[in-house]
């Protein structure tokens, strides 16, 4: 297949891209330019393309002042309302046939457990940027097969998370984040791009689904078998004032939390390489050396 892909730079983008081309795949990257430019300019990259991968999109976790706010809502929703513009504007054989776009379990209520269909959303700024960036490409043609993966903590030996916990954590001074209690849903990297890739080749793929382990686990889980397998204490606590004073509003991403279940992968039989925590953590740590240090 000829690819396009947004946010090629990122961690998802990157691992994709490795594989995909790994499998002889063609692959171009869609840079700022395009995305914010005219929507026939934005049209002729994407024509004779048989897929589109979305995954533009400016970090979430800052502060959200009014400025920041409006990057993270634009790097998702108008880039992504110009690529279905643009795929629109080209005739129905030289256009995609499929669409593939990155979204987050924080569309979801905190608190609930949610499954691929629950309409239970945040009321709150990451609700809405995350809904009108599912909306964003509601105008796509009829013939372009769409996959919508609500993502959840993304966790990997190259992932914010685990780059930024590990070296505490070697240090003996991790720990849980608040009360730990809040819901964490991960996936691990290689299970994320798995999905990515049978969504391009599986025609059954389409609608909304939830790319998330099955395991529900805690914050507080997750920290003390990361401490654990690199054989340290998790004593230490990150207090919720301390977040609050870094992050603002953005610290309810770490302090809070949703119970997601991924029911249409499984039902669709697939099958997670690293569906539970301790497994995840066993096979991060074997890859930065770290399973005994």
């Amino acid at each position: 297949m000829k690819i396009a892909i947004t946010g090629a730079n990122g961690y998802i983008g990157q691992e994709l891209i490795y594989i995909l081309k790994e499998r002889g795949h063609k692959i171009f990257a869609l840079n700022r330019q395009q995305l914010y430019g005219q929507p026939e300019t934005l049209a002729a990259s994407l024509e004779n393309t048989d897929a589109v991968i979305n995954l533009a999109g400016a970090p979430i976790l800052q502060r959200w002042t009014k400025f920041n706010q409006s990057v993270i809502y634009n790097s998702r929703v108008v880039t992504t309302r110009n690529l279905t513009q643009a795929i629109n504007l080209l005739a129905p054989g030289n256009r995609p046939r499929i669409f593939v776009s990155a979204s987050a379990v924080g569309i979801y209520q905190t608190g609930q457990s949610h499954d691929d269909s629950s309409s239970k959303f945040d009321p709150g700024f990451l609700g809405k940027l995350v809904t009108d960036w599912e909306k964003a490409s509601d105008e796509l043609p009829v013939d372009v097969r769409k996959v919508t993966f609500r993502i959840g903590v993304v966790l990997g030996r190259e992932s914010h998370t685990i780059k930024k916990m590990l070296p505490l954590f070697k240090l003996g001074l991790g720990g849980k984040l608040g009360n730990g209690q809040q819901p964490f849903p991960f996936i691990h990297i290689h299970d994320l791009v798995l999905a990515f890739y049978q969504s391009l080749e599986d025609e059954t793929f389409t609608g909304i689904y939830n790319l998330v382990a099955p395991d529900q686990t805690t914050n507080q889980r997750f920290t003390q078998l990361l401490a654990k397998k690199l054989k340290g204490p998790a004593f230490f606590k990150v207090p919720c004032f301390m977040l609050k004073l870094i992050y603002g509003r953005a610290s309810e991403i770490i302090l809070k939390g949703q119970r997601v279940i991924p029911n249409r992968l499984l039902s669709k039989g697939f099958m997670f390489q690293y569906p539970d925590i301790s497994a995840c953590i066993e096979e991060i740590l074997q890859l930065n050396g770290s399973k005994s240090s």
